[in-house]
């Protein structure tokens, strides 16, 4: 049976991970949560690109060797992963042999059928994309900042006859949408197209770049960094290998949409070079902003997702991330936003709902869930709201419109506080001629925080596990049906003590923190 197979762009070494890296990755490991929740059998591949122009310079700043270099961004990498609680199946180097060695597999191969070939060639050539650019790509008589310094080179490179394959590849785009989402990204790279695509330079000379993999046919050359870059794609899941089946095509490649050229131009024809099926899907999503400005390294406005998680828990990072971070649009960050949204949202609204709805069955129930009654007071509202987000969450999760499913189950959860008001169980309990009415708004607030916390697995995993917890249920079951009409637990089901989930943000810093769940 195929693998339901996600990937994340591998991130440059150069530096260490931003708020921008730890975002792409999130994102992938809520789907890669979401799809292991629906059933399938899901293979999660995200790592690092080791190798290129700005690897061996920092490295050479730095007075080290650039795999010594490597070898610490990655386990800074690694780490964050861990704190973020990413449930990644395998973390990829492209300095591993196990990469290299498909990566000259396959150079060979097309130098051999003809795909590759030796020029002399002009260009200007961006250190900081790793790329040649072209004048077109000039903004106004200038190459736009993303690039960074842009200089002329003159030297004999290989080349990838990629241009031959423009034609196809406007044909792919344009008769399969999905393809390449949001629409915007695709209509970008069809409008690059307008304009002749030449062939791709694909090797740099041992003279000017050593740290990079030896061209399998020329030893002084190795590999331009993207070209070895995408095909980890391929050569983690075995290219080549009976078990290679199992996982291409890739369902998704999630990455940002500054990466957007290499992914839907290089490796599109690169696949059609080497005979394999393209992916599924790519989804390029937009930019965190700091006022105007992009977050990066190099204009020092960067965020650093570790220190948010010591501040706020693991938790109210990733929701901010998914709620805010768009697919279409860019985002603006602020500090000021994110408590807003932790405090509001978290704390004051899910957290007060789960905290108020376990605490009343303990007090009036002893903790054992009453039957549910005849309806009345808002139950039909709510239950219809809790179709309605179930309903909304299969249909949009998988095309990644994170922020539009969190703000629907926000809206839930507000609908659901306002139904604890209107139907007031401290007060029908003082009456015993309320208890059957008592007993119907109990079970259905239970039911409800059932169901939140199901579908909030793949956003909120150690809350979604504290959720279970209080609940006393092993783990969460995603029946549609039992979610929609709020009947996933059995009259007198037990429930535990409640704990709160999010304290406030001016009293967090007073909370012990808890251990971290194992990944699930």
């Amino acid at each position: 049976m195929k693998k339901y197979y996600i990937t994340t762009p591998i991130y440059y070494v150069n530096d260490r991970p931003h708020l921008g890296h730890a975002s792409t990755t999130i994102w992938a490991d809520v789907q890669a949560r979401f799809q292991r929740m629906m059933g399938h059998d899901v293979f999660f591949l995200t790592g690092l690109d080791e190798h290129g122009t700005k690897v061996q310079q920092t490295a050479k700043k730095r007075g080290v060797e650039p795999q010594a270099h490597a070898d610490e961004m990655a386990k800074s990498f690694v780490d964050l992963w861990k704190l973020l609680n990413i449930s990644n199946d395998d973390f990829v180097r492209t300095s591993q042999p196990r990469h290299q060695k498909v990566v000259q597999r396959i150079l060979q191969e097309l130098y051999d059928r003809g795909e590759i070939y030796l020029a002399e060639h002009d260009g200007w050539y961006s250190t900081r994309a790793e790329q040649f650019v072209t004048e077109k790509e000039m903004v106004d008589g200038k190459f736009p900042e993303h690039f960074g310094e842009v200089i002329k080179i003159s030297e004999k490179d290989y080349f990838f006859k990629m241009g031959q394959y423009q034609s196809w590849l406007i044909e792919t785009l344009e008769k399969n949408p999905a393809l390449l989402q949001p629409d915007s990204r695709r209509n970008e790279i069809l409008g690059f197209l307008n304009q002749p695509l030449g062939d791709l330079c694909i090797s740099r000379p041992k003279s000017r770049l050593s740290w990079g993999i030896e061209m399998p046919f020329d030893k002084d050359y190795v590999t331009y960094v993207w070209f070895d870059a995408l095909i980890n794609y391929i050569s983690v899941p075995g290219y080549g290998e009976p078990r290679f089946k199992d996982f291409w095509p890739a369902d998704v490649h999630l990455i940002g949409k500054e990466i957007i050229t290499p992914h839907a131009i290089y490796w599109p024809t690169m696949l059609k070079a080497i005979g394999l099926e393209l992916p599924q899907r790519m989804f390029a999503h937009g930019w965190w902003l700091f006022g105007s400005a992009k977050m990066s390294k190099s204009l020092g406005n960067v965020k650093d997702p570790a220190e948010l998680v010591l501040t706020y828990g693991v938790d109210a990072v990733r929701y901010f991330v998914c709620r805010e971070l768009q697919l279409a649009g860019d985002s603006n960050y602020t500090d000021e936003l994110f408590k807003q949204r932790y405090d509001s949202e978290l704390a004051n609204d899910l957290g007060n709902l789960v905290n108020r709805s376990i605490s009343m069955l303990q007090r009036y129930r002893a903790g054992k869930l009453p039957a549910a009654g005849k309806a009345g007071t808002g139950d039909e509202e709510l239950r219809k709201m809790a179709s309605e987000t179930v309903d909304f969450y299969l249909d949009n999760m998988p095309l990644f419109q994170y922020g539009k499913v969190l703000e629907k189950t926000a809206r839930f959860v507000q609908r659901a506080n306002q139904y604890v008001e209107e139907n007031a169980p401290w007060k029908l309990a003082k009456d015993p001629s309320n208890d059957a009415r008592l007993d119907t708004v109990l079970n259905l607030l239970v039911e409800v925080v059932y169901a939140l916390g199901t579908i909030l697995t793949p956003f909120l995993p150690e809350t979604s596990h504290k959720i279970a917890s209080q609940l006393q249920v092993e783990k969460f079951g995603f029946t549609k049906k039992d979610l929609s009409c709020l009947t996933s637990l059995k009259s007198q089901h037990q429930v535990g003590a409640p704990t709160p989930l999010f304290p406030r943000s001016d009293t967090r810093a007073e909370q012990p923190r808890e251990p971290r769940q194992p990944k699930s």
